[in-house]
């Protein structure tokens, strides 16, 4: 095998080594999205989770975790699993899970209270009921 070969081959076996590692550090965040209101949502709604460090109140939160979840003509209750890495939790900091559905660029509910999770004794799984934001619903 050539110099060139042997470098790749190396570097390749390192990266893979690294990615390994990391999946081994990776931790979850889990729980629902719900709401109160009866009312279905479009099959093209999109449900966004965000795992976020909401410690700074003059800056705005920084997002260690994200899922999008397609609606597809499915209804709540959402289950999420937000991945995340543990080495960038900080015990003295707070972290909160966000959501909101979306349909059409359109805001349709959004979480209007803090849900913490990891620090501080708050859990690591969360049911989040989220708010109707009074957007008028598709055509």
């Amino acid at each position: 095998m050539s110099m060139r070969g042997t470098t790749a081959l190396a570097l390749l076996l390192a990266f893979a080594a690294c990615s390994a590692a990391a999946g081994d550090r990776a931790a979850t965040v889990t729980g629902t999205v719900t709401y109160r209101e009866r009312v279905a949502l479009p099959p093209t709604a999109v449900v966004t989770v965000k795992l976020v460090d909401v410690s700074r109140a003059d800056a705005p939160a920084e997002v260690l975790g994200e899922q999008r979840i397609e609606a597809g003509g499915k209804q709540v209750p959402f289950a999420f699993a937000i991945a995340y890495d543990p080495s960038r939790i900080e015990p003295g900091h707070d972290y909160a899970v966000q959501a909101r559905i979306e349909d059409g660029g359109s805001l349709r509910f959004i979480s209007d209270r803090r849900y913490p999770v990891l620090t501080r004794g708050a859990p690591t799984e969360v049911e989040l009921v989220l708010k109707a934001t009074g957007a008028p619903a598709p055509r």
